[in-house]
């Protein structure tokens, strides 16, 4: 399927075309572009996308979207000033001939996963677009629209922020029918200042909705009044526990590795089951099946297909890896961490019937003055969770010292140093919790421990 004629490039970007052609998909990474794809070459913080272009159409890319012209590397080029802006043109373009239905989501915690949910619920009444990533940034919000197919007859986008004033422009640029705030908790705080500057940054989604946009907004948050006052006039609906949320979760049976749901969506009785563990899989999940719902698909279709869930890598994925002997359980959440979903995530290790419960613990990044206070309020949930704790960072040393003695695995400046201790005092039978935030680099971590099974990380 050809995704951009060259006629729709040029207009699109309003680029020099040096020599006719389509492309059936849009990348910005050489090593995994696809043939036929256009190869936007855009600058990064530490590469700049040019110096790809030749191995880009060396491997099949149909041409590259560059901002100088390039000797050498072939005729395949569209050539415009500005990549990155060009690339929002690719998106306003997409987003202008798109036909079908759009949600758009963000906040604090479970933006990736209620994602997913909703691109399996969405799947199930049409074709539907979203992310294979957490693109969710400046340049994964224009990416991700860039890619949407004309056919399509959902959307669903990711946008995500760490600094004041990012989301709007991105609402904006994706222009949802429907916009989905999951949470509004401390991560970033540091750079906000305070949790009222958080909530005033998610909801200015709703600045990108028509008229007749809905907002979906989380009922038990004690800021809902403040979220709700800013969506107006926008129609809001709410997802929670509350006795008044237009999606009302009633019960969630947790289990080590289940999440049995009952609950109310706009009047529907729905009963369900997440093939994962937490009670927090079953608000995001409420989320997703409310905005499913407001974009006109059917809640109970939509609950039957989230029982095809699956976590994501670094986002609650479980590994049962076998060690010396025997086997461990690997919980990866090592892309992100805020209190509280680090609060989340061991209350899924505590359910876990394994001999030990290992929490591997990395920094949470971007609290500024509230970092001291947001690690060592870990340290209860910790000692009900785990048997033994490791750390890395700075802020974690004192959430290991703040934990009794019998829990104190060991700690380390960082992931790197870590790594080889949790390694060596793993043992068959052990579940092993590893959560940070994605500057903690606790990836590492991960891979260390698969590296004792012979798996790839």
């Amino acid at each position: 399927m050809t995704l951009w004629q060259a006629e729709a490039l040029v207009a699109a970007t309003g680029g020099t075309m040096t020599v006719p052609f389509a492309a059936n998909a849009v990348a910005i990474d050489s090593r995994t572009l696809a043939p036929g794809a256009l190869f936007v070459a855009l600058h990064g913080e530490n590469r700049d996308g040019h110096a790809f272009v030749a191995d880009a159409l060396a491997r099949g890319a149909a041409g590259a979207l560059v901002d100088r012209p390039m000797p050498g590397v072939g005729p395949l080029l569209v050539v415009v000033p500005d990549t990155l802006e060009a690339l929002r043109g690719l998106a306003r373009f997409a987003r202008a001939r798109f036909h079908g239905r759009l949600v758009a989501v963000t906040g604090s915690v479970g933006k990736t996963t209620t994602k997913e949910m909703l691109r399996l619920i969405l799947a199930g009444e049409g074709e539907a677009h979203a992310a294979e990533a957490s693109y969710n940034n400046h340049w994964g919000v224009p990416l991700t629209l860039a890619r949407l197919p004309a056919s399509a007859a959902w959307c669903v986008v990711e946008i995500g922020t760490n600094h004041a004033g990012e989301i709007a422009p991105l609402a904006c640029l994706a222009r949802p029918d429907v916009a989905v705030v999951t949470a509004v908790e401390k991560a970033h705080v540091g750079l906000f200042g305070s949790i009222e500057a958080i909530a005033d940054e998610k909801i200015s989604i709703a600045l990108g909705l028509p008229p007749a946009g809905t907002v979906v907004l989380p009922a038990d948050s004690p800021l809902l009044p403040r979220l709700a006052a800013a969506a107006a006039p926008h129609r809001t609906v709410t997802f929670g526990a509350r006795a008044d949320a237009d999606a009302r979760l009633l019960v969630a049976q947790v289990s080590a590795e289940t999440t049995d749901v009952e609950a109310e969506v706009a009047g529907v009785p729905l009963r369900f089951t997440l093939p994962a563990p937490g009670r927090h899989l079953a608000l995001d999940a409420l989320a997703a099946l409310l905005a499913a719902h407001s974009l006109g698909a059917d809640p109970v279709r939509g609950a039957t297909a989230l029982e095809a869930f699956v976590p994501l890598g670094g986002r609650g994925l479980r590994r049962t890896l076998g060690i010396r002997g025997g086997s461990l359980l690997l919980l990866d959440e090592s892309y992100n961490a805020s209190a509280v979903s680090v609060r989340a995530a061991l209350a899924v290790l505590a359910r876990q019937n394994v001999g030990r419960r290992v929490a591997v613990l990395g920094d949470m990044l971007e609290l500024g003055a509230h970092a001291a206070a947001e690690h060592l309020s870990l340290a209860p949930a910790v000692a009900e969770s785990a048997d033994l704790l490791f750390t890395c960072g700075e802020q974690m040393a004192a959430l290991q010292a703040a934990v009794p003695a019998r829990l104190r695995g060991g700690h380390a400046a960082d992931a790197a140093a870590l790594a080889p201790l949790v390694a060596a005092r793993l043992r068959a039978g052990d579940g092993v919790l590893v959560k940070g935030s994605l500057g903690s680099r606790m990836k590492l971590v991960v891979q260390a421990i698969a590296a004792l099974a012979g798996g790839a990380g």
